[in-house]
């Protein structure tokens, strides 16, 4: 019986590094060949990654907000202050075209104190809008 090959690590740590170099420039409003840019903790800050039981703050914007926004989310989740990591899509998802959302990924929405230090950190950087949270 033949055994299914491996997967090359190395090459797919690669790509992963590409993308995440890329997502540290781009301008959410400015890009249209990639649906999410991320942004992910810096090693100095990086705990346990996500548990099957991740979930997120889900952040409704718009167009002619979401390129500030996305700034801010982006240097508070580098900088540990958010979740492991968070996202900000660059198109719209509904019928609306100027509407943007930003996700930010909690690791485990059972751990309930990380998931409310979270939403107080989001709330410290006066993110505009109603927060949602979603198990995801």
């Amino acid at each position: 019986m033949n055994q299914p090959e491996k997967p090359n690590l190395d090459l797919i740590n690669q790509v992963q590094q590409a993308r995440m170099q890329h997502d540290a420039d781009a301008v959410p409003s400015q890009v249209s060949g990639v649906y999410w840019i991320e942004a992910k903790r810096s090693a100095a800050f990086q705990a346990s990654g996500p548990t099957p039981r991740a979930g997120y703050w889900r952040i409704d914007t718009t167009l002619d907000q979401v390129d500030e926004l996305w700034a801010t989310i982006k240097a508070a989740t580098a900088a540990g202050q958010l979740g492991y990591k968070s996202k900000v899509a660059t198109a719209s998802r509904d019928a609306y075209a100027n509407s943007r959302v930003i996700h930010v990924l909690t690791y485990d929405h059972m751990d309930q104190a990380d998931v409310d230090r979270v939403r107080a950190a989001l709330e410290q950087l006066d993110i505009p809008g109603d927060l949602t949270y979603h198990a995801d």
